[in-house]
């Protein structure tokens, strides 16, 4: 099984093979810089899975322009040993499909003994080619349908003789990039919950003819315990949460980062069209603004790091607009955030946000029960 059996109230645990989470909650790999390390092992320590974003991880490095795929690979082992060296729990790292230096970046967190490896913004077809044999890191692709999900069981197994050891399923109530045109997001079609059913069913087959299950991940917009339940009685082994982790004083971002989102109200959540070609959900500011008024920010690209990335074309560079943001200097930049943002009220800890979550998933679970 995936899952345990939810015969009690009680939140089970996240079971991938042989690699087990106390809890089943992962927290979102986010870039740029938001989490790191210092998220990472808090959330794994308080029993959940936590991630490392590995899109423009090495932007504090020096060479970080002059060399990007060296100052990216430096920085990626040095928050795998910083995060592995505070946590004795589960950690992953998300790397993008989508990004310049993905098969590099897979390969350094593979041979830096990752748990997991997160991956998605594009089919990640190749992905089980970099795992050398004997690997014990699990390979997670993120899809967005169970059409994408089937795709990826039958290219694995036919070319490398495997299946993914799990899915996460995004919906488009998710923070940052979205894996769906503009006039899908507010389509009932598309909801996370017809979402996960339909690729819990996808893989089935596939899962079972493997003789081992192929747990689903739910992510996207999931805020509460009460989602947690509602998605596992789906059947969803366990849930993905970027946004609630924001706000947490362990959380790798700068005070004003956070500071935006307690401050956001529901009306600030809007969708952007990104240069990177897909269309992104952010919090406005005057940064925004200013680019819906058709005004550009001169751009120097050196390094090319989304592969979809127009550059010479766009208004500005994402890249620098997040790492401004992530450093506080929203003029600059600006955040990405999941449709829940603006419930988010106060500053806490992981453990306090996990203990939350567990309580509150508890509770519904019991008053359902009644």
């Amino acid at each position: 099984m995936g899952i345990e059996e939810l015969s009690t109230n009680k939140l089970s645990s996240l079971s991938l093979g042989d690699l087990i989470s106390r809890l089943p909650i992962i927290q979102g790999g986010m870039g740029v810089g938001i989490s790191l390390s210092g998220l990472s092992a808090a959330v794994a320590n308080a029993g959940g899975i936590g991630v490392i974003a590995t899109a423009g991880i090495g932007m504090d490095e020096p060479d970080y322009f002059k060399s990007f795929l060296e100052a990216n690979l430096r920085a990626l082992r040095e928050e795998i040993r910083k995060a592995r060296a505070a946590t004795r729990g589960v950690l992953g790292v998300n790397i993008m499909v989508a990004l310049s230096n993905y098969a590099e970046m897979v390969r350094a967190a593979i041979e830096e003994k990752i748990d997991i490896v997160f991956s998605g913004a594009g089919m990640p077809m190749n992905l089980p080619e970099y795992r050398p044999e004997g690997s014990s890191t699990k390979l997670v692709p993120i899809v967005s349908s169970g059409r994408a999900a089937g795709i990826l069981c039958k290219r694995w197994l036919t070319k490398y003789s495997t299946l993914p050891d799990a899915f996460v399923v995004e919906g488009p109530m998710a923070g940052g990039h979205l894996g769906f045109k503009s006039e899908q997001l507010g389509d009932s079609e598309y909801k996370l919950e017809k979402l996960v059913v339909d690729v819990i069913e996808t893989v089935k087959p596939f899962a079972e003819e493997a003789g081992r299950p192929i747990p689903v991940i739910a992510a996207g917009g999931i805020y509460t315990g009460e989602d947690i339940l509602r998605f596992m009685k789906l059947g969803a082994a366990g849930v993905q949460m970027g946004t609630r982790f924001v706000a947490t004083h362990e959380c790798d971002a700068s005070a004003a980062f956070k500071q935006m989102y307690i401050d956001a109200k529901q009306e600030d959540l809007t969708i952007i069209s990104s240069p990177v070609g897909m269309p992104g959900r952010a919090l406005k500011n005057p940064f925004l603004d200013a680019v819906e008024r058709g005004e550009k920010v001169p751009i120097k690209c050196p390094y090319h790091c989304i592969i979809t990335c127009n550059y010479p074309n766009t208004p500005y560079c994402i890249a620098n607009a997040l790492m401004n943001a992530k450093r506080g200097n929203l003029k600059h930049g600006f955040a990405f955030a999941g449709s829940n943002a603006y419930r988010v009220k106060e500053l806490m800890s992981v453990k306090e946000l996990m203990e939350s979550l567990v309580e509150s998933y508890e509770a519904a679970a019991q008053a359902d029960e009644t």
